[in-house]
């Protein structure tokens, strides 16, 4: 009786061990306690104990400085706002129509201070400078220090590296000469020498360290819009650094995407990428793909969806899925069909929200197993904001937001729930505020 309980119980865990909470590039990706869509645009990663720390520019009102935000994480998944690093002041670097870009930390484990380098700018980025901060806390406030051109140079996107020896470099782009890499002080305070120059123009600089050798990834210069992002290698910061090579498949412009981060992870690393969308830069979403390494070579895959496993340091290709469509739902309360040529089926359900409560309710989801998972909704928002609605999930309610969606195609937003084992999870869509919520096209839920 004994062995047969501990085996019941380790089938259980099993199950419930293999949460399917997945990374959905380009999708939007709702704060747990915001109810809004993750504004950490331009992002660096720190992580400290078991906790990632997502740092980055909060876009929600254009492209002037508004904060440096920070959420925090310990599944890569589900992301909290904890507080903004940096806000906006009435004068000076971070006053109105400022250009405050590309936040990255690190911590100096001499002084044991967090240490904040950003892109400092006037709206015409003429100034192009670096602007240094520090804090007691990975997410706390911090305080402001000065802003300067690193050696006299231009310095527009940058990176920052920390060694395994505790020696600190800045990646920074310079318009008139290259790209280059900086020793900083040991303080991180200022930059000390230079270490290494490329002639060529590339932006958007990240360093990765793997087995003994550098990888330097970076963009070419194409503004706004994607190209076919490179990586170079060496075995020393100094060089000799390899000629640039790409990474992901070549003409899909890196999916869509543009360098922010590289994240070690596992065996491999994870590329921490945005997409941008100039016209609306709120809108603008993270895509983050696994990165495979051998030897001196990086490849990259692009995938709807994967899941990855943190304390294991490995992933996972998206699971299998059933696909309800929401015109087979029952919806009601002023929710009606509305014809959609993008959609599958050619109709979601819209009118979700307003006065009446217009609602969507998926009965009969299935599950093979009692865990957490991440569920990918399909829909259409017409409007330049952000819609919202409120999900209950088997009773259990949260906000989630919605971003525009562009050329008649729908969009994606992930809903991160609990799903009972079998078929009697129930999800249900709706507004409580009077607002309109999206019209929907359709679940994507993860079963096995």
């Amino acid at each position: 009786m004994f062995f047969d309980t501990i085996a019941r119980l380790f089938l259980l865990g099993a199950a419930t061990a293999s949460a399917t909470l997945q990374i959905v590039p380009g999708a939007t990706w709702t704060a747990t306690n915001t109810g809004k869509h993750v504004q950490a645009h331009g992002a660096g990663v720190i992580k400290v104990d078991s906790t990632y720390y997502l740092i980055g520019e909060d876009k929600t009102d254009g492209s002037a400085f508004q904060n440096i935000n920070c959420y925090s994480s310990e599944n890569l998944v589900e992301w909290e706002y904890v507080g903004a690093l940096l806000s906006r002041t009435g004068s000076g670097d971070l006053g109105p129509n400022r250009v405050v870009e590309r936040p990255k930390v690190i911590y100096n484990d001499s002084t044991g201070k967090y240490v904040l380098y950003l892109h400092i700018d006037s709206s015409d980025y003429g100034e192009a400078k670096v602007g240094v901060a520090t804090g007691d806390s990975p997410c706390g406030s911090y305080t402001y220090h000065e802003s300067f051109r690193p050696l006299g140079f231009q310095s527009r996107d940058l990176g920052l590296f920390k060694d395994d020896d505790g020696t600190a470099y800045l990646l920074t782009e310079d318009r008139e000469n290259g790209l280059r890499i900086d020793k900083l002080s040991e303080d991180y305070l200022s930059v000390a020498e230079s270490t290494y120059v490329w002639s060529d123009s590339i932006e958007a600089p990240a360093i990765l360290k793997h087995g003994g050798t550098y990888f330097m990834f970076g963009s070419k210069l194409t503004g706004w819009d994607p190209n076919d992002n490179v990586y170079s290698t060496a075995s020393s910061m100094s060089g000799p650094w390899s000629s640039w090579k790409t990474f992901a498949d070549s003409g899909s412009n890196t999916y869509a995407s543009q360098t922010n981060y590289v994240l070690p992870f596992g065996d491999g690393a994870i590329y921490m990428g945005d997409r941008w969308v100039s016209s609306n830069l709120m809108r603008s979403t993270y895509v983050w793909l696994p990165l495979t390494i051998s030897g001196t070579t990086v490849t990259m895959k692009n995938h709807v969806n994967w899941t990855p496993n943190v304390s294991a340091g490995t992933w996972e290709a998206g699971p299998e899925e059933t696909t309800p469509e929401a015109e087979n739902a029952s919806y009601g309360n002023g929710a009606k069909e509305v014809s959609c040529s993008g959609c599958s089926g050619g109709t979601t359900v819209g009118y979700i929200g307003g006065s009446s409560g217009g609602s969507v309710t998926f009965s009969g989801i299935r599950s093979d197993a009692a865990t957490r998972t991440s569920i990918r909704i399909k829909y259409m928002n017409g409007d330049s904001s952000q819609r919202f609605a409120t999900i209950t999930v088997n009773g259990k309610s949260q906000e989630v937001a919605f971003l525009p969606t562009s050329g008649g195609n729908p969009g994606s937003s992930v809903l991160n729930a609990d799903l009972q084992s079998g078929t009697s999870n129930t999800i249900v869509i709706t507004t409580t505020d009077g607002s309109w919520g999206p019209d929907i096209d359709r679940l994507m839920v993860p079963h096995n």
